[in-house]
């Protein structure tokens, strides 16, 4: 079954939920790729955002990948187009309004309230890969899941004490840990 018109319709979708991050729409591309249209098992795509965070350019490009094994390389370049066209034309078009209503009054009170909203998506984001590790962890068995929750608290604590470090070598450090740890 021809799977372009499923990917052009979901990842344009998702793309609307981006507001704050790619994290933002992370619990929606659960849903979507691993519950609704089984392209990938939940800890394939805790993999691929994983690969997307090492990458350079966007993390969020990681959806090219998601679009090359349901679809091949069509689906890949269809999927890059849904997932970022959307967004570009909505931020160029309110980017262009937002100038001209400079002197509005309600313009600072959307401001303030849209910054709740990003940070709940996020965080959203963040327990959906939680949950996810959790149960990738815990197939491996109940002790996997304690060196997963220090690793994941080690890195939490790293990022509150200090902003010099890449987030980069914090995966980087994770995935050969893991390899370690888990015997991957």
């Amino acid at each position: 079954m021809n799977q372009i018109p499923a990917l052009i319709g979901v990842f344009a979708y998702l793309s609307l939920l981006t507001v704050g991050g790619g994290m933002a729409a992370f619990p929606e591309l659960t849903t979507q790729v691993v519950d609704v249209h089984h392209w990938l098992t939940q800890t394939q795509l805790i993999h691929f955002y994983s690969v997307g965070q090492m990458a350079p350019g966007p993390n969020m490009m990681m959806v090219s990948a998601i679009g090359e094994k349901v679809a091949g390389p069509l689906g890949s370049l269809v999927v890059i187009i849904a997932f970022f066209l959307p967004t570009a034309l909505l931020t160029f078009i309110v980017g262009r309004l937002w100038v001209k209503l400079e002197r509005w009054p309600w313009r600072d009170a959307i401001q303030r309230g849209l910054a709740p909203v990003a940070i709940g998506l996020m965080l959203a984001g963040c327990i959906t890969i939680g949950k996810g590790v959790f149960v990738a962890t815990l197939a491996i068995g109940p002790l996997a899941v304690w060196y997963a929750a220090a690793l994941a608290l080690a890195v939490f604590v790293t990022l509150l004490v200090t902003t010099r470090i890449n987030p980069a070598f914090l995966v980087l450090g994770g995935g050969l840990i893991g390899l370690f740890a888990f015997g991957g």
